[in-house]
């Protein structure tokens, strides 16, 4: 049995910033509140899934399924092997990209399927209407169509069928927690792996690739080159509707955040140009040594549940080692990519996100703090702990015992509140908070 993680594309900070930018009947923010509220339904149907014994050699690889504009998955089915092309642009989309990063791990990491024992791959595309996301949902691949505005379909790029795919494949060895630097690895090595088969279909070398991921996603007339940059992470997008790319690349610009589960969509940045610079300075493809590194680390006994990334850096050297014994320059150029973005030479470590303390003296303010979900957009509130609402909200929060509240672990694309009252400052995921409170939170937010 694995626990299921469902990873979405799209993190939540960018559909909340394109709704909070445009007006209230504007149809494209429909769109995305849309696309927010089925993933807030994927995310209630996530469950521990068990895939069973490996297929047979004679099993088909994947089949990919057609959920027709409704959220029922897997769906009808559209095209399984041997068939021909389907005549459906998203069907063969998906059917080709698939192949590629099935055979990419085959190839080169000598993998087979996500959980390596050759489990047929379920793919699901025309998942929704207007649906702005691509996930993996911890048994199956699904894409959107988008919504013809600022998004076209999530099939057409391929490397976001590489990404999800990835996802599928950190469930079954490291299983990274989706919270603070370990989440950000897990937002990260499906970009590095997303970006080594994008290079590995085009036959380009780590110079020659633009390591941008998701690019041709976005619709004409938006100011955006990609999703993500690796190469020079917070210069994809630039646009009033999506807001600036907020992603960062050094450990100089980290973003020490309870929002987004700790940043993970953010800090992401900082091992992806890691990876990046490592596969320009070992030169020639990143399939042929930076990948064979990243691959070895993630599947060692040093990397697990709660690596950061000092200790996945120090994962990659070791890796390198190992795997490249008789050439200890492989290594140095592992190690120095990771201390050019700040990460082996750190002086101190970011510290993790606290769930609680003092904070100085008490304020007559009650503030609430709501980040995480998909695109990662926070959104905020202080109110007057003297006003009629701050007496109402203030006297919820004294008969909150959070002490005793249950503490589950940070979940792919769910809220994170931070409230700060009376001098003190409390962390809680969405999934714990009591009704009442969350209703007033919500309340709180809506009317600031």
């Amino acid at each position: 049995m694995e626990a299921a993680m469902s990873c979405h594309f799209i993190p939540t900070y960018l559909l909340q910033h394109i709704i909070d930018n445009t007006a209230d009947d504007d149809h494209h923010a429909a769109l995305c509140r849309s696309t927010l509220q089925i993933d807030d339904r994927v995310r209630q149907r996530r469950r521990l899934v068990d895939h069973g014994p490996a297929a047979d050699a004679d099993d088909a690889r994947r089949t990919v399924y057609t959920a027709a504009n409704t959220e029922d998955l897997p769906g009808t089915v559209a095209r399984k092997e041997d068939d021909p092309p389907a005549g459906d642009a998203a069907v063969d989309e998906a059917w080709a990209s698939s192949g590629q990063i099935w055979d990419l791990f085959a190839d080169v990491c000598q993998r087979q399927s996500v959980d390596g024992r050759d489990t047929p791959i379920k793919i699901t595309v025309h998942y929704g209407r207007d649906y702005d996301n691509a996930f993996w949902d911890g048994q199956q691949l699904v894409f959107g169509d988008g919504d013809g505005v600022i998004f076209t379909r999530f099939t057409k790029p391929m490397d976001v069928m590489a990404h999800e795919f990835t996802h599928g494949v950190t469930q079954y060895t490291a299983a990274l927690t989706y919270q603070g630097q370990s989440g950000a690895l897990n937002e990260s090595i499906s970009d590095a792996f997303a970006a080594i088969c994008k290079q590995w279909v085009n036959g380009q070398t780590a110079e020659q690739a633009d390591w941008l991921i998701g690019e041709g996603l976005f619709m004409p007339g938006v100011q955006a080159k990609a999703l993500r940059s690796m190469k020079d992470p917070g210069t994809a997008y630039d646009d009033p509707r999506l807001g600036k790319d907020p992603q960062v690349g050094s450990m100089a610009d980290y973003d020490n955040t309870t929002d987004d589960n700790g940043g993970v969509h953010i800090n992401s940045g900082i091992p992806n140009r890691a990876f990046y610079l490592t596969a320009t300075a070992l030169g020639g493809h990143s399939w042929d040594q930076a990948g064979p590194v990243w691959y070895r680390a993630l599947t060692g006994s040093e990397v697990g549940a709660d690596t950061d990334f000092a200790g996945f850096a120090n994962a990659t050297v070791e890796a390198a080692r190992q795997l490249y014994p008789d050439h200890a320059d492989v290594a140095d150029k592992v190690r120095q990519a990771w201390a050019t973005v700040g990460v082996l030479d750190a002086d101190t470590a970011p510290a993790a996100a606290g769930s609680g303390g003092a904070v100085g003296a008490a304020v007559p303010t009650v503030a609430i703090r709501r980040s995480g979900g998909i695109t990662g957009v926070s959104r905020s509130a202080t109110i007057d702990a003297d006003s009629e609402r701050g007496r109402r909200l203030s006297a919820l929060l004294d008969q909150t015992d959070f002490s005793r509240l249950a503490s589950s672990p940070p979940r792919p694309d769910r809220f994170v509140y931070t409230v700060q009252y009376a001098g003190q400052e409390i962390t809680v995921g969405e999934q714990d908070l009591p009704s009442g409170l969350s209703a007033a939170f919500r309340t709180a937010l809506d009317e600031s």
